[in-house]
């Protein structure tokens, strides 16, 4: 099904969380390239707008939110559907499985609607919301960007490597408040990113092996500057942390900072090391070398995309539950195996080495 002519209007939609929204900048930096007259919009959850509200491949972002319940969510989405219908889309792809995305194709789509071959999904009316379906790699055989793209192969799109790279511009006003609160903070030198949290809990290491490697990359010289969301629960890690750790030279800015803001901050260091969350996905599409924990996660699908990067998987230092098995809402955290020198040594090495580019 490649397009015969270009198209001058595609909607992506894409309603999942942070990480998932920056792994699919790819796919409109893909459509832009080859199709620059293009207006590429996107529909996502409202609370992931930052990541995409400066990006130059996307002319508007189109969000739901989910906080409405009952008719209000009814009004909001029937408002919404009807304003995407006044667009006139020729091309809508959907990069999730969730059904009322492929309602919204094939409402929209005017020439082609595609989304993907989900098993789950065969029998159920799934295939007749679209006229084209691209195919789903086998669970962790294929990173979340690799699979974000195979929907452009109904188009007879194939992506160069550099069409392949995240997008995550930076704003010169966030680089002026970082800049601002770094010297507040006392660091004026170069500095590593640690960033412990994660809003699900079963991914993060402990305290204090965080803890004791932010005061031994400090005694090495480096200015550590501690990270972490708003969220009370985020910002009781690092405080925790914090607590253990007597060197001057590690600063917390945890809740201080817009997600925004953070990506300026991840932008200035020169190492992030943190857990499988977004901001470890934002240093990634920044080019940072990145020391990445991991477990239970999905390593072939998740893993730092397209930058240096050390990876320490749990599992590779000792017994760890599947990650198809976590209860997601545990408290139980699942990185113990990592032993402290690992992620100690691999700093070191990365930060031996020049800097990328």
């Amino acid at each position: 099904m490649p397009q015969t002519e270009a198209p001058d209007r595609i909607l992506l939609i894409k309603l999942r969380h942070h990480g998932d929204i920056l792994l699919t900048t790819p796919v409109a930096r893909t459509l832009k390239s080859r199709y620059p007259q293009c207006e590429i919009d996107m529909l996502v959850y409202r609370e992931t707008i930052p990541l995409l509200q400066h990006n130059p491949d996307i002319s508007r972002v189109w969000t739901l939110d989910r906080s409405l319940r009952g008719w209000r969510k009814l009004a909001s989405q029937l408002r919404l559907l009807l304003a995407l219908r006044r667009q006139r889309y020729q091309t809508v792809i959907h990069l999730s499985d969730q059904m009322q995305g492929a309602f919204f194709a094939k409402l929209l789509a005017r020439r082609h609607a595609i989304g993907f071959d989900y098993p789950k999904r065969r029998n159920s009316p799934w295939h007749r919301f679209f006229t084209a379906l691209a195919p789903l790699a086998p669970s962790d055989t294929l990173h979340t960007v690799s699979q974000n793209l195979l929907a452009l192969s109904p188009l007879g799109i194939t992506p160069t490597p550099d069409e392949q790279r995240c997008v995550l511009p930076i704003q010169a006003a966030d680089r002026e408040s970082v800049t601002a609160l770094l010297k507040e903070a006392g660091v004026d030198g170069p500095y590593i990113v640690i960033h412990p949290s994660s809003r699900w809990f079963f991914k993060c290491w402990e305290d204090d092996r965080f803890a004791e490697l932010a005061e031994t990359l400090a005694s090495d010289g480096w200015s550590i500057v501690l990270t972490a969301a708003p969220d009370p629960a985020e910002m009781d890690m690092v405080a925790a942390i914090r607590a253990q750790i007597r060197s001057d030279r590690v600063v917390s800015v945890a809740g201080r900072l817009t997600l925004n803001q953070l990506a300026a901050i991840i932008d200035g260091a020169r190492l992030f090391i943190g857990v499988d969350s977004v901001p470890m996905h934002m240093a990634a599409a920044l080019g940072k070398d990145t020391i990445a924990l991991f477990g239970p996660s999905k390593i072939h699908e998740w893993h730092p995309w397209m930058t240096r990067h050390r990876l320490l998987n749990a599992a590779d230092y000792g017994e760890l539950i599947d990650p198809d098995q976590v209860d997601t809402s545990t408290r139980q955290r699942y990185l113990a195996n990592i032993p402290l020198e690992a992620a100690l040594n691999a700093s070191r090495e990365l930060l031996s080495s020049p800097a990328q580019e």
